[in-house]
């Protein structure tokens, strides 16, 4: 689709309307708990109208006309005419879904595909008030469609102005303008001239050509009402143009068989709307510049230019890093001084691009509500979306990736998690179950908790479905203590769902949210209690760019730690460590940690090697699971930029990049879950 000399529009209309369209599900899921709420209805009302006056800028008529039978429905709603029922809300989500495919077809600059005519046709009919048939039009088809030709709304102009009056204005219009209309576009002096035969001379003026004419302007202005018009005011006039709520074709049918009127009505009347007080024009000014200043304080920028600013700023805390191990090294208090600012610098400036990435991850809850809505709709079950945090901020590439595990969280919530209402009422529950979705920052993390209030787990059932799928013998399965059970619904295949929907029972889900949230260098555990729910914990960093990490060496090469997995970090003497079914072990403060020689699995010629007495180990966790690493020498922690590995690394597993260290040398980045999944 062309929108050549529109580009402009068309990227504003689809920020607003993109916002106005993500609020909207969210909107229209509470107006279905809450049918009454007269400030939600009309919330909802000037949602589709002002995407549809967004579309109809660009002429997107298809969209225009979704959007128009939608608002028909709203304005019943909302003057009380029907009522909200479960039904109707089906019919206004399955238009909300259309309207949402017509929006990303214009996104990529395509022909937006029309709404099904049965759709409009049952909207329409919604449209009516309650109780009232279908008044069938003997008009053609094409008549409701909410759009004006030019042809209508000359004859609109006419029957309020009188055939005489119009003519007048449209031939003083053509000598005053320097540009011809015949190819039925109107110029700014033709819509001036067009105002003023509809609102009086200088009721809506641009400004003004001359210092007499401005005077007579000033004069007026300060002794009638301001100059400029508010959203309200122009839905208002709208209002007094079409009728509330209806369509514009329909009061130019109106308006075309009503007698002409014999003279223009008096400019005080028309617009019933804008009764403004009446304000000094020395006043105004000041405050149309301060709006016009405010208007300024916000550019649009390419999200890859954020990203490329982002990719320096980690050259440079890279530079920071090398600078600072080379200040150690050196005597001079000048350059000490220098590194300590420099470093201040670039914190405080790493800080500020961050923050220009980041975005509330009311982003990703916004889809919650429908999500739990349909599905809970579809099982007949009854259920109530708790949202907390939404306004927490975190990177926008993270908002992006959290989005499918999420749902597949909340999806896995309503299906396994609640029970039905009759259930639920011999456990003696209420009949409505509870999700509760919160997010809250921690540090440099973010930490994300999807919890319900349903029947929990239960550990011996978990044991043996392990059991029947072989992941585990009967011996090995009464061993693994609670938590370890509930974690084993991660594990690919693993469903305790005996049949298999087109929700869930598959065993395909759980697991993807695992591996994604791992690539995220995130962690996952299970908290539950049998009969009384359970709680699903996400923790993930704010940012992808920059990763605080913990610099270890193996033999004389360099790897990272990141310093999300790691736990603590202790002197050990190796010759004292226990083997506990056949693997070796440290026991500290009375636990048990299984102990790793990751030299051996990393380094070649690592098992080979004569083994020292004493080692560091560190202790890394991932969800609930803590083993101890041995390492050759800590370096100290440090913040890392994550390089991608060349292709001929690409996927080498336990690794997940590479960055340069303060001393000029390449360290590989430690995947921990992948690591051990590999080698132990």
């Amino acid at each position: 689709m062309s929108f050549d000399g529109d580009e402009e529009i068309l990227q504003d209309f689809l920020v607003e309307a993109g916002e106005i369209l993500e609020l909207l599900s969210e909107q229209l899921v509470d107006l279905e708990q809450n049918p009454d709420d007269s400030n939600l209805l009309n919330a909802i009302f000037r949602g589709f109208h002002t995407v549809k006056g967004g579309a109809g800028f660009l002429r997107l008529d298809a969209l225009v006309n979704c959007c128009h039978s939608a608002e028909n429905v709203f304005d019943t709603l909302r003057n009380h005419k029907r009522k909200v029922t479960s039904e109707l809300m089906d019919v206004v989500l399955e238009t909300l879904d259309n309207v949402n495919a017509m929006f990303e077809e214009v996104r990529q600059r395509e022909v937006p595909t029309p709404a099904p005519q049965e759709l409009i046709e049952r909207l329409d009919q919604l449209a009516l008030p309650e109780g009232e048939a279908t008044i069938h039009s003997a008009a053609p088809a094409s008549a409701d469609q909410g759009d004006i030709t030019d042809d209508e709304f000359e004859q609109l102009l006419d029957a309020l102005n009188g055939d005489e009056t119009a003519s007048a204005a449209a031939s003083e219009t053509s000598a005053a303008s320097p540009v011809a209309s015949g190819d039925g576009d109107i110029n700014d002096d033709e819509f001036e001239a067009l105002l003023d035969q509809l609102h009086g001379k200088g009721q809506f003026a641009g400004a003004p050509v001359a210092p007499a004419a401005a005077k007579e302007t000033a004069a007026e202005t300060s002794s009638a009402q301001p100059t400029d018009i508010s959203d309200d005011e122009f839905e208002a006039l709208l209002d007094q143009l079409h009728g509330k709520g209806g369509s514009p074709k329909a009061v130019v049918a109106a308006a075309s068989a009503a007698p002409a009127p014999a003279k223009k009505p008096e400019p005080a009347k028309v617009p019933a709307v804008a009764k403004a007080p009446a304000e000094p024009a020395q006043a105004k000014a000041p405050a149309r510049d301060a709006a016009h200043a405010a208007s300024e304080t916000s550019v649009r920028v390419d999200t890859k230019r954020l990203d490329d600013i982002m990719n320096m700023v980690g050259e440079l805390v890279l530079v920071r890093n090398r600078l600072q191990r080379l200040g150690d090294q050196s005597e001079d208090e000048q350059m000490h001084k220098a590194v300590a600012n420099l470093a201040v610098v670039t914190t405080d400036l790493q800080a500020a691009v961050m923050q220009t990435r980041m975005q509330p991850i009311k982003k990703v809850f916004g889809r919650f509500p429908r999500v739990v809505r349909d599905l809970a709709r579809s099982l007949k079950k009854e259920i109530n979306l708790v949202m907390h945090g939404e306004d927490t901020d975190l990177d926008k590439n993270l908002v992006e990736a959290l989005s499918d595990p999420l749902v597949h969280l909340v999806r896995n919530s309503v299906d396994h998690g609640i029970e039905s209402p009759a259930e639920r009422e011999r456990a003696g529950k209420p009949r409505v179950g509870t999700i509760t979705l919160s997010a809250e920052q921690e540090g440099d993390h973010i930490l994300l908790l999807i919890t319900d209030d349903g029947a929990g787990m239960n550990a011996d059932v978990l044991r043996r479905k392990a059991v029947e799928k072989g992941m585990y013998d009967q011996d090995g399965a009464d061993r693994l203590t609670d938590q370890e059970c509930y974690n084993l619904i991660f594990a690919a295949g693993f469903s305790t769902k005996d049949q298999i929907s087109d929700v869930s029972g598959r065993g395909v889900g759980m697991d993807v949210v695992k591996t994604k949230i791992s690539q995220l260098n995130g962690q996952l555990s299970v908290v539950s209690k049998l009969g009384e729910g359970s709680s699903i914990v996400i923790k993930v960093p704010l940012t992808l760019a920059i990763m605080p990490t913990l610099m270890i060496m193996l033999a004389d090469q360099s790897f990272a730690l990141p310093l999300v997995n790691v736990v603590e970090i202790f002197h050990l003497n190796l010759s004292k460590t226990n083997v506990v079914d056949g693997r070796e072990c440290v026991v500290v403060r009375d636990k048990v940690f299984p102990l790793f020689h990751i030299k051996r699995w990393l380094i070649r010629g690592g098992a080979g090697n004569v083994e020292p007495e004493n080692g560091h180990v560190v202790i890394v966790s991932m969800g609930t699971r803590q083993v101890g690493f041995v390492v050759d020498q800590l370096v100290g922690q440090e913040e890392v930029v994550i390089k991608p590995l060349g292709r001929g690394l690409l996927g080498t597993p336990g690794m997940a990049g590479a960055t340069i260290t303060g001393d000029g040398r390449i360290a590989l980045i430690i995947d921990v879950p992948s690591l051990l999944q590999h080698y132990s």
